[in-house]
């Protein structure tokens, strides 16, 4: 009994080492998608979610929603759908977002479309080139759970974002938060070891 205290004892510091880690990103991510959302942005950039055939998931029609809401409040505002083709999806991300936007009164020709984009970062690199060389302020729609990490992406690419945080639908937010927790730790190994 007394060889293993020592193993028990490890096992019960990693652990709360852990349980802190991860608070500590939970806090984090409740910060950043808690700031205030400037007005009369110049460009939105709203980030691609899973599209069920033609259908936009929970997650991506919330998205699309906060992004239409937005617009319609300011008036100048452009937006850059962001997402390519997936497994299962009949359209694009970017193409379900437009319409999506539209349907909600949105006019097309405010809509941009970046369909090449597999992932948050080339999400962020495509859009970035469609994004007008007049045009300065922008913000990024997406989850509110997504928030932290999508800005983070930005600022490394050289985009000085805040964020538009979309609700994260209450049935996937077990999951949402636990995939985004170790989506936030490797996204922290990369760019360690790339510096």
């Amino acid at each position: 009994m007394k060889q293993r205290k020592p193993i028990y004892i490890s096992l019960g510091v990693f652990t709360l080492i852990l349980l802190l880690y991860f608070a500590s990103l939970h806090a984090k991510i409740r910060d950043h998608a808690d700031t205030e959302v400037p007005k009369h942005v110049d460009y939105i950039i709203i980030l691609g979610a899973r599209v069920k055939g033609e259908i936009p998931s929970l997650a991506l029609q919330y998205r699309i929603d906060a992004a239409a809401d937005y617009m319609k409040k300011n008036k100048e505002t452009i937006a850059i759908a962001s997402g390519g083709q997936g497994p299962g999806e009949d359209i694009t991300e970017a193409e379900a977002i437009k319409r999506g936007l539209v349907a909600l009164g949105i006019p097309s020709k405010r809509i941009l479309l970046e369909d090449r984009s597999t992932d948050t970062v080339e999400n962020i690199r495509f859009s970035k080139e469609l994004i007008p060389n007049h045009l300065e302020e922008g913000l990024i729609v997406t989850n509110d759970f997504h928030l932290y990490r999508a800005k983070s992406i930005a600022r490394d690419q050289g985009l000085s974002l805040k964020g538009i945080p979309a609700e994260t639908p209450s049935v996937a937010i077990p999951k949402s938060y636990a995939r985004e927790y170790l989506a936030i730790t490797k996204y922290y190994l990369v760019t360690t070891f790339k510096k």
